[in-house]
Order: C-alpha cells, then sequence, then structure tokens
C-alpha cells in the first residue's frame, strides 16, 4: 500500500507541475488576446507634410474695386471688380519673371486700355463690358491656371502681379485728361511704330520712340518662315485676289518702302499694293518688320520682334526697368505727351 500511495504522490506532484508549466506559457496569451488587434494591426501612417495656407483672394485698391466689370469669358458673362481684372490680365500679358516696375506699368496700360474700352462702348454691346479673347480685348488669365503655367515660383509670382496692380490703384496714362488708347505688344524692333503708320488713324500719343529691346534674351526675337511656291501662292491669292502671281515667285514680292520705325510699310503684292501689316496677316509672321529672299526653291522670311509694334514694348518696358526706370518713367516714354495719375472719371 505505501508504494502505492507512494506512486500516486508521484503522479500528482508530475501532473501539478505540468498544469503549472502550461499556466506560465498560456497566461501571456490570454492576456495578450484581448489587445491582438490593437497589437497587430497595420497603424494608417500620418501626414506630416507642412501644407501651405490658401492665399486669402485678391482685394482690390479703393478705385479699382469701386469699378464692376462684366467680363465675357468663352460663353458666361464674369462678375469682378477691376482690380481683380487686371490682376488676370497682368497675369496672361506680361511675364512674371520680370521686373516689377514693368509689371507695375503693364498694369496701368492694361487698366487704361479698359477704361478706354468701357468709355468708348466696347466691343460687346449690351452682353459685356470687355472679354478675355486678346484678339478681341485682352488675354486673360485665371489663378489656378497660371499657377500650374508658373509652377515652383506660383507663389512668388502671383504675389508680384497681385502687387503691381494693388499698388498703382486707379493709375491710369491720360492725354487731355482722358484715359489714352493704350495698346501694347511684346517686343519691337528697336523703335516702335506710329499709329497711321499700322491702322487708320494717327494718334498724337502713339507716335514711334526707340526701344531698347534685349533681342538675345527674348524668345524667337528674330524668327524665320518658309513656304514653297505653292504654299505661298495660295496664301497669298487668298488675302491679295487682284494679284497677278504668275511667273517665278522670285517676282511676286516688291517695291517694300520702309516706315519710320524700319518695319515694311508697303510693298506690291503681284502688282497690288498692299501694306506689309496684311502681308503679315497673311503670311502669319510675327511682326511687319520682315525681309525675304529664295532660298532652294522656297520663299525665306526673315522677321524681327513680335507684335504690331505700337504702343508700350514689354520686352523694352523690362528692359528700362532692369535700367532704374520706374513705371511712370516707362509710360511716359512710350506714351508721347501723356501724364500718369489716378482716374476719377
Amino acid at each position: 500500500m505505501r508504494q502505492e500511495r507512494s506512486g500516486s504522490q508521484v503522479n500528482q506532484s508530475i501532473a501539478v507541475s505540468a498544469l503549472l508549466l502550461a499556466a506560465l506559457f498560456l497566461l501571456p496569451l490570454l492576456v495578450a488576446a484581448p489587445f491582438r488587434s490593437t497589437l497587430f494591426e497595420r497603424e494608417e501612417p500620418v501626414d506630416e507634410t507642412e501644407r501651405e495656407a490658401p492665399a486669402p483672394p485678391f482685394a482690390s485698391g479703393a478705385l479699382d474695386a469701386s469699378r464692376p466689370l462684366r467680363v465675357l469669358d468663352g460663353a458666361e458673362v464674369l462678375e469682378m471688380d477691376l482690380g481683380t481684372y487686371l490682376v488676370g490680365v497682368v497675369r496672361a500679358e506680361m511675364p512674371a519673371s520680370f521686373e516689377q516696375e514693368a509689371l507695375k506699368a503693364q498694369a496701368v496700360a492694361a487698366r487704361t486700355y479698359t477704361l478706354y474700352k468701357l468709355q468708348s462702348g466696347g466691343n460687346h454691346g449690351e452682353a459685356a463690358d470687355i472679354c478675355t479673347d486678346h484678339t478681341c480685348c485682352q488675354a486673360y488669365a485665371g489663378e489656378d491656371a497660371a499657377r500650374a503655367n508658373w509652377g515652383e515660383q506660383a507663389g512668388a509670382y502671383e504675389a508680384k502681379v497681385e502687387a503691381a496692380v494693388r499698388e498703382t490703384d486707379g493709375e491710369t496714362v491720360l492725354y487731355g485728361g482722358v484715359p489714352i488708347l493704350a495698346v501694347f505688344h511684346s517686343a519691337s524692333a528697336g523703335l516702335t511704330r506710329a499709329a497711321g503708320e499700322v491702322w487708320v488713324n494717327d494718334l498724337p500719343y502713339l507716335q514711334a520712340v526707340d526701344s531698347p529691346e534685349p533681342g538675345d534674351r527674348i524668345p524667337n526675337y528674330y524668327s524665320r518662315v518658309e513656304f514653297t511656291a505653292e504654299e505661298l501662292k495660295a496664301k497669298l491669292q487668298t488675302a491679295f485676289p487682284g494679284a497677278d502671281l504668275s511667273g517665278g515667285m522670285e517676282g511676286w514680292l516688291k517695291d517694300p518702302a520702309a516706315d519710320s520705325a524700319g518695319s515694311v510699310d508697303t510693298l506690291s503684292v503681284g502688282g497690288v499694293t498692299a501694306k506689309g501689316t496684311q502681308v503679315r496677316s497673311a503670311l502669319g509672321l510675327r511682326s511687319a518688320c520682315f525681309t525675304w529672299e529664295a532660298q532652294e526653291g522656297k520663299m525665306v522670311f526673315f522677321v524681327t520682334g513680335y507684335g504690331h509694334g505700337v504702343g508700350l514694348s514689354q520686352y523694352g518696358a523690362g528692359a528700362m526697368a532692369a535700367a532704374g526706370a520706374d513705371y511712370r518713367e516707362i509710360l511716359t516714354h512710350y506714351y508721347t505727351g501723356v501724364t500718369v495719375e489716378p482716374y476719377r472719371g
């Protein structure tokens, strides 16, 4: 009986030891089980990127804010004040990398052009005051489109453009106390052109003046365009149906006469007297400052500058600003006999 009791005690001791050992392994698992999802689930990453706070909307100065505008943008009419509209124009019309004084000159010219349009009745009757089509009024760019185009410099460029408009609040180019037709262009050929040499009417404040164009820093300041005989004939006959374009193409264009700025004033197109601006338009040239010659079976045109050449040269304004001129000096240089001052009319 002692041996059986002793064996039984040994067996009981082994069983207890086994239970204790099992408890030692199982207890941590039992404790951890309720928190298993917390311990082993993947945590969502925390976005620690610093986000730039959205810029407040542009606030026009008092004079610009007092002028509401209806702006035709495609088929939609947008309502905004003059200052807000001008910010969109300066974004689109002049590179924001330009000197601040050049941007301010552009802002004043654009304001003046807009006020001239308002006083002359514009092109849109009762529908709108002005539009965003550069072939009709002035180019215009919304902030999102401009920022996408500017890339990393978007914040700095937007600030420059807004400052150019705000810091010239209400300032206008005046001749005889009223806003002028403040036209502008990208780059002249060293001299701007008088209005009467480009359009029907001459204007005393749109006369030829020298313009310091930095040609080596202007994209496509010197351009080259070439046409086959068939291409050239088709374009010229469309624009000048009375022209005699028989014979070789070397004789189609003759007798160029230069204007005061060195651009082509008139020339003969197959016996028809044409304006240089008309030929420029017919052939899609960048300006009316061009020459031509036949080369290897093609007619090649060599063109200087970009635009109609009247009024403010934007790249010339940029060069003047870089040399230390302020926006009033720039404007009174390009527009003859004018003043620059706030306009409340």
